[in-house]
């Protein structure tokens, strides 16, 4: 049996989170400011955006970061390595966005190299059931409430100044984010929501039509989405979509949903062109077909 000091800690760490962001979204509760200024953003109320970074390019990451919530480093379809990610990172650690990365899987050598190089926040892909949803918060903060191990990274040294302790305030600033993207996914939403650790829910739109065979302009995909957007609410958690050009205004789901991949900067920047033509900020990364 747990000792209560070890359920005090637990409660404070996860279970309270996760009953504030849900409070949040009701416009209930005041939290204090976070340094992961994407976190602070959602349990304010607000919506969040990224750039996708899935190539090695300092200079053109650390102009974009400038202008964006959080970047999405992209390591589920392209072939950046940790050691990529970690030199951007250290190029210009506070841009403006927050460092988080799309992992190919939840082990946990991919989550600690992850955070040991200065991430806030790591996207979880296809999860199908909570097994994947614990292993992913298992390794995403430090104990009592997870199993993150101390190691060495540039991480404490870009965000433990100012005084602030970094080992003692990672738990608050981490971002555990989910991705549903089949229809076992979403038939398993409620309960994959409901693990303690899981701040953020977002369906990966392409994909879940792939997996389901449903056009997005289908009604049994909306009502998919609809699964996944009613359970993650339920279970007091963060929704959010993949495709920030359909689904973060104009949209039925578009008032509740907080998290997304790529969508418009915070001050109207656009990317500048490659090879020439224009460049839509919206488009999934190299390896993601956009569905209509």
């Amino acid at each position: 049996m747990r000792s209560p000091s070890i359920l005090a800690f637990w409660f404070l760490a996860v279970a309270l989170p996760g009953a504030t962001a849900h409070a949040q979204q009701q416009g209930q509760v005041a939290t204090p400011k976070l340094y992961n200024t994407a976190k602070q953003k959602l349990l304010e109320g607000k919506q969040v955006f990224s750039f996708t970074q899935s190539r090695m390019d300092i200079a053109g990451y650390c102009e974009s970061a400038k202008h964006y919530d959080y970047t999405w480093f992209e390591m589920q379809h392209s072939t950046l390595e940790f050691k990529d990610v970690e030199a951007m990172i250290a190029a210009c650690p506070h841009a403006g966005a927050i460092p988080m990365i799309r992992l190919p899987d939840a082990q946990e050598w991919h989550i600690q190299h992850a955070t040991d190089i200065g991430a806030l926040g790591v996207i979880i892909p296809t999860v199908d059931d909570v097994d994947r949803a614990r292993e992913a918060v298992k390794w995403a903060r430090y104990p009592p409430v997870a199993r993150r191990s101390a190691g060495a990274g540039q991480a404490a040294s870009i965000w433990g100044i100012n005084g602030i302790n970094y080992r003692q305030t990672f738990n608050d600033n981490m971002l555990v984010v989910i991705m549903i993207e089949t229809p076992t996914g979403a038939a398993n939403a409620y309960d994959i929501a409901s693990v303690p650790g899981v701040d953020v829910v977002i369906i990966g739109n392409n994909d879940l039509s792939s997996f389901s065979g449903f056009p997005q302009n289908d009604d049994r995909y909306q009502q998919l989405l609809n699964k996944i957007h009613d359970e993650t609410l339920r279970a007091g958690k963060f929704f959010g979509q993949a495709n920030a050009q359909l689904y973060a205004s104009g949209h039925a789901l578009s008032k509740d949903a907080r998290f997304f991949q790529n969508g418009p900067s915070n001050d109207g920047w656009k990317p500048p062109a490659r090879g020439g033509g224009p460049v839509n900020p919206n488009a999934p990364p190299p390896g993601e077909k956009p569905e209509p």
